[in-house]
């Protein structure tokens, strides 16, 4: 087995226990995500809010982790919802996702029932803005 192999079930197992934490009263929808970046898994979950626009999403507060460690540039994230299929991040998400990453980043998008959908940020944000366009 690759350590390759071994870093992605890490980062998927790590997605799926913090999903488990999400803070979730007003719509029972938790989701964890966890990123690579750094040599080190960072992870995340939504943090709801009774002002819903402070509600803060679980890949946001992955990459925000990593970053707090010193990490400049996430490899890979792995976001685990209870949905089928698996729901993909929003694109407040996608955009905080590009800032710290490229096209190319492998995205695990895993559900309930074992779903598991792979895929890349370039992929689900086709024309993501970014510092080229300042």
């Amino acid at each position: 087995m690759s350590g390759r192999a071994v870093r992605g079930r890490a980062l998927e197992a790590a997605a799926r226990a913090v999903r488990r934490r999400a803070y979730a009263p007003y719509s029972r929808f938790r989701v964890g995500a966890a990123v690579a970046a750094g040599g080190r898994i960072h992870f995340g979950c939504n943090v709801e809010n009774a002002s819903y626009g402070l509600t803060l999403c679980a890949e946001r507060s992955a990459a925000a982790a990593a970053v707090a460690a010193g990490a400049r540039r996430i490899e890979a994230v792995a976001v685990a919802s209870g949905t089928s299929p698996p729901t993909p991040p929003c694109g407040m998400c996608l955009q905080t996702l590009a800032e710290l990453a490229g096209p190319g980043l492998p995205v695990v998008l895993l559900g309930a029932r074992g779903g598991r959908v792979e895929t890349t940020l370039g992929e689900l944000l086709p024309r993501a803005f970014g510092r080229k366009f300042l």
